[in-house]
């Protein structure tokens, strides 16, 4: 009985190892036939099929790995059951399986302009131009066309129109409302027309707002005066529903101002009009060539600092991005806006995971130079590189995304 039961340990010991390729196969098959167990009465033991053993891999050169093994086949075989390369396999796997995708309709197109009779190029944004109100006519419709349905102006308005108290902001024969009225007359409820409130297009101080006369602000210089800017921003807001705007986009920063929008816009009948609030709308160094475009910079004439640094985020922070999320939808925000885009798509995620309104990213000026950059001097695919800059906001959080390549992008996915 003690042979019998140290025999019966010693086979299903070999068995177990056999299947594990820890021995060879050889070590339990000689003299152990079925018939043979049972006549030793060992027949409640049962056979272990053995596994090919490291010896047994094939390889084209070399001496084999250690740790691996060949299958039934006789081909090399790391064992595992979870290969999450089977949801890659093809294009069809991977297009079910895709979890974010890019649309035309996700994009909203940034489109200058300015009172001149012909259009100018942009030299620090390629391909961007500051547009005659007849090519913003012409943009509009071939944006469209490509399935492109949210367009947002921002004007190059004549320095001899520009106030410190910006009041050609609100201006109803303005280039921007004639212009919204234009649009909307034209390709009615085709196209939603964002418009920028905001003051430093229209201000002699290139800031976003008012500038104080005293020297009681940041290094001793003047304030950007909060709450007589936002009655500014009021007016331009309603001026711009008058016209026609579909969404007004407040990207001054001023403390309040999207509950004082939302009342103003309310009092005068213009529920339907949204706001998307710049929620967290960072002192970032990416927006050189929008300024160029506009020429909106601060002026080193301002009795204000040369930066935005009082208003707009500092780039180090992103709990403060949700007091601003909290703070803006809490006052009647429609929609979140975090600009810039790529070097902040830990704060769409932010928002995106604390908020139940939708999230916007602007894929800003310096971001699109960067790549146009790069594309001339042929170290990227411009349209590769683009696309995924796009997918990457999306993947992030972003519901919106406002971008210089919309129309290019758009047709880049209709071609696909």
């Amino acid at each position: 009985l003690h042979k019998m039961a140290f025999l019966r340990s010693v086979i299903v010991v070999a068995s177990i190892a056999a299947a594990h390729g820890f021995i060879g196969s050889s070590v339990v098959r000689p003299g152990f036939s079925p018939r043979t167990l049972r006549s030793q009465g060992l027949s409640s033991v049962t056979m272990v099929a053995s596994k090919p053993t490291v010896s047994d891999v094939k390889v084209t050169k070399g001496e084999p790995v250690f740790g691996l093994k060949s299958n039934q086949q006789g081909t090399v075989w790391v064992p595992q059951r979870a290969r999450p390369r089977r949801n890659r396999k093809n294009e069809g796997v991977r297009a079910m399986t895709r979890e974010n995708e890019v649309k035309p309709s996700n994009f909203i197109y940034p489109l200058f302009v300015h009172t001149e009779d012909q259009n100018e190029d942009i030299p620090s944004m390629p391909g961007a131009q500051r547009h005659t109100t007849d090519s913003v006519m012409t943009e509009v419709g071939e944006a469209i066309a490509e399935g492109v349905q949210n367009v947002i102006l921002f004007p190059k308005i004549p320095e001899e129109l520009k106030t410190n108290s910006a009041d050609e902001c609100y201006n109803p024969n303005g280039m921007i409302p004639k212009l919204i009225s234009d649009i909307k007359s034209k390709y009615g409820q085709e196209v939603n027309v964002w418009t920028d409130v905001a003051l430093d297009p229209y201000s002699d101080q290139g800031h976003d707002g008012m500038v104080s006369s005293d020297k009681r602000g940041d290094g001793g210089m003047g304030r950007i005066m909060n709450d007589e800017t936002i009655e500014q921003l009021c007016r331009q807001s309603i001026a711009q529903a008058r016209a026609g705007a579909d969404t007004v986009a407040p990207s001054d920063m001023m403390d309040g101002r999207i509950g004082a929008i939302r009342d103003a816009l309310d009092s005068e009948g213009f529920t339907d009009v949204s706001i998307v609030a710049y929620t967290a709308k960072y002192a970032s160094a990416f927006y050189g060539p929008f300024r160029d475009a506009l020429d909106s910079a601060p002026r080193e004439s301002s009795n204000a600092p040369r930066n935005k640094k009082t208003y707009q985020m500092d780039p180090a922070n992103s709990r403060e991005a949700l007091i601003e999320a909290h703070l803006d939808a809490a006052e009647g925000a429609d929609m979140l806006m975090v600009k810039p885009g790529m070097p902040y798509l830990d704060i769409i995620k932010l928002l995106k995971d604390n908020s139940n309104l939708p999230i916007s990213a602007y894929h800003v000026s310096g971001e699109y130079a960067m790549l146009k950059a790069a594309a001339e001097k042929g170290w990227v695919n411009e349209r590769d590189v683009a696309l995924e800059t796009l997918l990457c906001f999306k993947r992030a959080g972003a519901d919106a995304i406002l971008t210089y390549y919309a129309k290019q992008a758009a047709r880049w996915l209709n071609e696909a």
